[in-house]
């Protein structure tokens, strides 16, 4: 289990959507990252959402941006971003997060078996198969919950409150979907794991 959780852009705009980048960044716990394309993709969203200013203004807890700039890896984020996620050659841009997310997991032995978490229903199966761990936001508001960071109901309505507000992470069926959390999620608990998902790792 690693102790780093790469969020992409489209969590931190679906928390910042609803006012509550500070709970995403209390089940994070110390351990989140980012690279610089997805550094860049909240600057930009900032401008439709402005609690992503916050990002830098508290401290920054997503650490600095980790920079590609190796020639090999560069190559190697240009035909993910291309060939596998379906960036278009002349939109450089588009889905760089993506892609430099993905090589650093991959291929960076500093990052070895962290945490992708994305809504990108593709990416995450690309990532998958890849034999990325991966979460959505639906996971963190689990842990959230578990945490005790905020209760069931309000996390279940906070998720409503991001639908409504045209982001589209899958929700929770019910209240009740915040609890239990799945084993694999739960290693996602800061400092500790519980008896099923030890017993799943053994």
């Amino acid at each position: 289990m690693s102790d780093i959780l790469f969020p992409d852009n489209t969590v931190l705009c679906n928390f910042a959507a609803v006012e509550s980048l500070n709970l995403l960044r209390a089940v994070l716990d110390g351990r989140g990252k980012w690279t610089g394309a997805v550094a860049r993709e909240a600057r930009k969203s900032a401008d439709q959402l402005p609690a992503l200013h916050d990002l830098r203004q508290q401290g920054g807890w997503l650490g600095e941006a980790i920079l590609v700039t190796a020639p090999d890896d560069l190559e190697n984020v240009r035909h993910l971003r291309t060939a596998v996620f379906g960036g278009q050659a002349d939109r450089h841009l588009q889905h760089l997060g993506e892609a430099e997310t993905c090589h650093v997991i991959q291929h960076w032995h500093q990052f070895a078996g962290a945490w992708w978490i994305s809504d990108d229903k593709s990416a995450l199966e690309y990532a998958r198969g890849q034999g990325i761990m991966t979460a959505e936001t639906l996971d963190m508001m689990q842990l959230a919950v578990e945490m005790g960071l905020v209760t069931a109901e309000d996390g279940f309505a906070l998720m409503q409150k991001m639908h409504q507000l045209d982001r589209y992470p899958r929700l929770p069926r019910s209240v009740a979907d915040l609890s239990p959390l799945p084993w694999s999620i739960a290693e996602l608990l800061p400092g500790q794991i519980d008896d099923e998902a030890a017993a799943h790792a053994t």
